[in-house]
């Protein structure tokens, strides 16, 4: 199949691109629900397992720019198509490992080809599309990663806590070779980049002044979300009083506002990106400074929490689109390694946001978290009000 003209309808590539990225995001997140399992099993400390989930998120960060920028001469559509066979392959480390050695060698891999293929599909997908459809084609693809904390998760925890933490890795192997075989028939064959950057190239991208305030407009965003999120049960454990049973229902609802936030951020921001952005940004700091003052009132939370999720997600086609475009003005063939540094960005953000939480809780209490992690979003809203400024006359 041939490269198609970009068209203002969602052609079927654009939803095998998202179906893929499901099986990506269950991976990264289902981790988490299952470090009790795996460390029982492997007889090591669940602080251990825990650096499952770090490595991931250092493979995404590390691993995917560079992986991009040196795979950025390659036709996409088989450069994606490799990336899903490495994804299986370090899903099938973890499915035979025996040891936690092999499992976190394994995590390390899956977690960089998740930044590689989704640095290019994001890149693949706006491409596809009209320009006024482009943030929408991109929140699409975004969405793969949000209904896994939705769906796929959950229910990889659930396999994997009855049949074995193995079985989660082998339905998510099945997934992607569903995904694979899909992707063969439906995406179209894209032309070689006119003007790819090599490895030594990377920097380039940082020295973009305006792609380097959308980097930086990430990194605070998310580091303000997880101070709060990564503690977020705890919190309402012990400040708002809520069971066990209706602390897995208020997640459950933080991941629907998520998956709407992604949707809808996608539509806003099919004009007006940025100024899209400093709006999400000012709602999001004002909600999380809401919640330090009502984490007593289980409604207000409730509802609180929905908002939360649909505001700290709903920059992500935004932020993805500005680096993308950002980049690309200034330097042509930059997109993709762009696309993969502020997927980067997002998880140092996460990253710091767990570390800085934690030291806030150690040093403090956990009710500071909302109001720190709301400190941090106003430093992103700043970065997004001057983003807004440098280019509202060309987004007019």
């Amino acid at each position: 199949m041939t490269e198609q003209p970009a068209s203002n309808r969602i052609p079927p590539a654009i939803w095998a691109l998202t179906f893929c990225v499901f099986g990506f995001g269950t991976a990264e997140f289902v981790s988490v629900g299952l470090l009790p399992t795996i460390a029982a099993d492997l007889s090591v400390p669940v602080s251990y397992t825990g650096l499952l989930v770090t490595m991931y998120a250092l493979g995404i960060a590390v691993g995917g720019p560079l992986l991009t920028a040196i795979t950025g001469s390659i036709e996409r559509k088989k450069l994606l198509i490799t990336a899903l066979l490495l994804f299986v392959f370090g899903n099938l480390i973890a499915y035979f490992s025996s040891n936690i050695y092999t499992l976190l060698i394994s995590r390390a891999i899956t977690g960089a080809t998740n930044g590689l293929f989704l640095a290019h599909a994001v890149v693949m997908a706006s491409n596809m599309v009209e320009g006024n459809k482009k943030a929408t084609a991109i929140s699409l693809v975004f969405s793969g990663l949000m209904i896994a904390t939705v769906v796929g998760a959950p229910a990889g925890t659930y396999l994997g806590t009855h049949f074995g933490w193995h079985a989660t890795f082998l339905a998510i192997i099945i997934w992607t070779l569903a995904g694979l075989i899909g992707l063969i028939f439906v995406l179209p064959t894209q032309p070689k980049p006119v003007a790819a950057l090599r490895l030594g190239d990377i920097p380039v991208v940082f020295k973009n002044t305006s792609v380097l305030i959308i980097l930086l407009a990430n990194i605070f965003a998310y580091t303000g979300t997880f101070v709060l999120f990564t503690y977020i049960s705890p919190v309402l454990k012990n400040i708002t009083g809520f069971s066990e049973n209706l602390i897995n229902l208020v997640l459950l609802i933080f991941g629907v506002g998520v998956a709407l936030g992604n949707f809808a951020g996608g539509r806003l921001s099919d004009r007006k990106p940025s100024k899209t952005l400093v709006y999400l940004f000012l709602f999001h700091a004002i909600v999380l400074f809401i919640l330090s003052f009502v984490l007593g009132s289980k409604p207000l939370v409730f509802a609180l929490v929905l908002i939360l999720g649909f505001l700290a997600y709903g920059n992500v086609p935004a932020l993805q689109l500005l680096a993308v475009q950002l980049s690309e003005k200034h330097k042509p063939g930059s997109g993709g390694i762009a696309s993969a540094v502020n997927v980067s960005a997002f998880n140092v953000g996460v990253i710091l946001g767990s570390l800085i939480g934690g030291a806030i809780i150690n040093s403090y209490s956990l009710n500071t978290t909302p109001w720190v992690g709301g400190v941090f979003v106003l430093i992103a809203l700043l970065l997004g009000i001057l983003n807004y400024r440098r280019n509202k006359t060309s987004e007019q």
